[in-house]
C-alpha cells in the first residue's frame, strides 16, 4: 500500500471517530433537554438527508479538486457543525429552539460528511489498482468500523457521570463549558482538528478528470444518468442493492441497540453505547477477514446476509452480558464479512462505468435514501410505542427476506448472461483521465 493511503485511513478514522462520538453527545443533549425518544433517530434522519439532497453535486465537487483538499474542506464543515452544537445554550433559545439547533448542527455535520465521502472513497480507487481494492476497502471499512467502536465508546465515556464530573472539575474546561454534553463536544472538536491536520498531509494522486459541470440542473440530469447506469449494470445493481440494504440496516441497528439496551437490559445511555461498540468490533473482525476474499469471488458471500438477518432474531432471547456481547459480535462479524467484498465490487464497477467521485456519490445517494426510509419507519414504530423486541423481529425478518431476494436476483442475472463472472475485475477508467 502507498504511504498516502495510510494518511487517508488515519484522517478517515479520526473524522469518523468524531462523527460517532458527536452522535452520542447529541443524544445526551436531547435527553438532558427531555426531548422525546423519536428525536434521536430523526436527528440521524436529517444527517442522512444531507447525503440524499447533495448527491447530485458532491461527486462533481470531489472530482473537481485534489481529493485531499476536498477532505480538508469538508472536515472543516463538520467542525463548524460541532461548534454550532456547542453553542446551543449561548444563543438564548428556549428548550424547543435548543432542540432545533441540535438538529441543525448535526445536519451541518451531515453536509460535511456527504461531501467528504466521495473524496474519501474516490481517492482509494485512484491510489490502488483493482486487484488491491478488496484489501484497501477492507482496511478502510475496518478502520471506519473501528472508529465507530471508539467513537461510540468515547461518546459514552465522555457523558458518563463520573468522567464528566472529572472533566468539569478542571479549571480550563469549566471556564468554557457548563454541562456534561458541552464538555464532550469540546473534546470532540479537537479530534476534528486532528483529522484536518492529516487531510493536509495527503499527497496528490496525479489523477485528473474532465472539467466538471457547474450548472445545477445539468448536474441533476447527469446524476440521474449515473444512477441509471449503475443500476442497469448486472454486477453493479446487485452490489448496490446489498450495500444499500446494509447501510440502512446498520444505521437503524445502531439506534435500535440504544433503545434495546434501555428497554430490554435496563442500561443507561453511556452503557448502551458500549453495545454499539461491541457490534462494531465484530464488524471489523469480519471486514479484516473479508480482505482475503478475491474480487472474483465477491458474490459468493451473499448468503451470509440472510444468516445475519436471522441471527438478529436472537436478540430478544439474551439477557446475560456474555450472551449479549457474543451475539452482537456474531451479528457484526457476519455483516462485515459480506459487505466489504460487495463494497469493493461496487466501487470497481462504478469506477469502470463512471468515475471515482460520481460512482461513490451514486452509492451514497442510494444508501442514505434507504437510511432515510428505515430510520423514518423506526421513528414511526417508536412513536406508536411498539416494544423494542417486536421492532427487532420485524427488522431481522426484513433483512433476511431482502437478502434472499437479492441472491435470487443475482442467480437470474448470471443465468441470462454467463459472461458476467468474466467481467469482474476487468480494467476500465470510466470518465477518468489517468
Amino acid at each position: 500500500m502507498k504511504k498516502g493511503f495510510y494518511l487517508v485511513m488515519t484522517a478517515q478514522a479520526l473524522s469518523s471517530l468524531a462523527d460517532n462520538a458527536l452522535l452520542i453527545a447529541a443524544i445526551a443533549l436531547i435527553a438532558d433537554l427531555q426531548g422525546p425518544d423519536w428525536m434521536a433517530p430523526m436527528m440521524k434522519w436529517w444527517f442522512a438527508l444531507a447525503y440524499v439532497v447533495l448527491a447530485a453535486f458532491v461527486g462533481a465537487f470531489a472530482d473537481a479538486f485534489p481529493k485531499g483538499k476536498v477532505m480538508f474542506a469538508t472536515n472543516a464543515v463538520k467542525l463548524a457543525g460541532c461548534l454550532l452544537m456547542f453553542s446551543y445554550q449561548s444563543l438564548g433559545f428556549e428548550t424547543t429552539g435548543q432542540l432545533g439547533l441540535i438538529f441543525a448542527a448535526y445536519t451541518l455535520v451531515g453536509i460535511g460528511a456527504a461531501a467528504y465521502s466521495p473524496a474519501k472513497y474516490g481517492i482509494v480507487t485512484e491510489m490502488l489498482p483493482p486487484d488491491q481494492l478488496v484489501k484497501g476497502n477492507s482496511w478502510i471499512e475496518g478502520l471506519t468500523v473501528l472508529s465507530i467502536i471508539f467513537g461510540t465508546v468515547l461518546g459514552g465515556v465522555l457523558i458518563n457521570p463520573h468522567v464528566s464530573e472529572m472533566l468539569l472539575s478542571h479549571a480550563w474546561i469549566s471556564a468554557v463549558v457548563d454541562t456534561r454534553a458541552e464538555a464532550a463536544i469540546f473534546i470532540i472538536g479537537f479530534i476534528y482538528l486532528l483529522a484536518a491536520s492529516c487531510n493536509l498531509l495527503i499527497p496528490g494522486t496525479n489523477v485528473s478528470y474532465p472539467k466538471q459541470q457547474t450548472n445545477p440542473v445539468k448536474l441533476v440530469r447527469e446524476f440521474s444518468y449515473y444512477v441509471k447506469t449503475l443500476w442497469r449494470d448486472k454486477l453493479g445493481q446487485i452490489s448496490l442493492a446489498v450495500t444499500t440494504l446494509f447501510w440502512g440496516a446498520g444505521a437503524t441497528l445502531q439506534l435500535i441497540l440504544i433503545e434495546w439496551g434501555a428497554q430490554h437490559l435496563g442500561y443507561r445511555l453511556d452503557q448502551a453505547s458500549i453495545l454499539m461498540g461491541v457490534a462494531a468490533v465484530g464488524t471489523i473482525v469480519g471486514a479484516v477477514v473479508a480482505g482475503r476474499v478475491p474480487l472474483k469471488k465477491a458474490l459468493g458471500v451473499l448468503p451470509l446476509g440472510v444468516v445475519m438477518g436471522f441471527t438478529v432474531l436472537l436478540m430478544p432471547l439474551v439477557y446475560e452480558p456474555w450472551a449479549v456481547y457474543a451475539l452482537l459480535m456474531l451479528i457484526g462479524g457476519l455483516s462485515g464479512f459480506f459487505v466489504v467484498p460487495m463494497n469493493a465490487m461496487l466501487q470497481h464497477r462504478g469506477h469502470v462505468l463512471l468515475s471515482a467521485g460520481h460512482s461513490i456519490a451514486v452509492q451514497n445517494f442510494n444508501e442514505q435514501l434507504n437510511i432515510l426510509l428505515m430510520l423514518a419507519t423506526y421513528s414511526l414504530m417508536l412513536w406508536l410505542k411498539l416494544p423494542i423486541n417486536i421492532i427487532i423481529v420485524i427488522f431481522g425478518v426484513l433483512v433476511a427476506s431482502l437478502m434472499a431476494v437479492f441472491i435470487r436476483w443475482n442467480r437470474l442475472n448470471h443465468q441470462r448472461d454467463p459472461s458476467l463472472q468474466d467481467q469482474i475485475g476487468q480494467h476500465g477508467h470510466g470518465q477518468a483521465l489517468h
